[in-house]
C-alpha cells in the first residue's frame, strides 16, 4: 500500500487530536506518522491464521477476592481525619459560585 501522507493530512489529524504543532513540526511528524503506517503494514504480512484472539495475556480467570459482605467503617472513625466537620459531614471549601 505505502500511502504517502500529506502535510494537510497531517493537520487534520492534529485538529482531531487537539494538537498544534510549531513551524516545521507538521513535516516532521509526517515523516513519523509515515513510519508507523510502515510498520502497521509489516504487521499485516504476518500469518496470525493459527492463533487465538486473546483479551488478555494471562490466563487468570478472577483474581478478585470473594464478595462478602462486612461491617464498614463508622462515619465517626472516618471523621477523625476531616480538617473540619459538621453533623457528621465533611466541610470542605466551596469550589462552585
Amino acid at each position: 500500500m505505502n500511502k504517502d501522507i500529506t502535510i494537510q493530512e497531517v493537520e487534520h489529524i492534529a485538529k482531531l487530536s487537539r494538537l498544534e504543532f510549531a513551524d516545521g513540526e507538521a513535516r516532521c511528524m509526517r515523516e513519523h506518522l509515515k513510519k508507523v503506517l510502515a510498520y502497521f503494514e509489516t504487521l499485516d504480512g504476518v500469518d496470525v491464521s493459527g492463533v487465538e484472539p486473546t483479551a488478555h495475556i494471562l490466563s487468570s480467570v478472577n483474581v478478585l477476592r470473594a464478595d462478602a459482605p462486612q461491617q464498614s467503617t463508622p462515619a465517626s472513625e472516618l471523621l477523625k481525619n476531616a480538617p473540619a466537620a459538621e453533623d457528621g459531614a465533611y466541610i470542605v471549601p466551596r469550589v462552585v459560585e
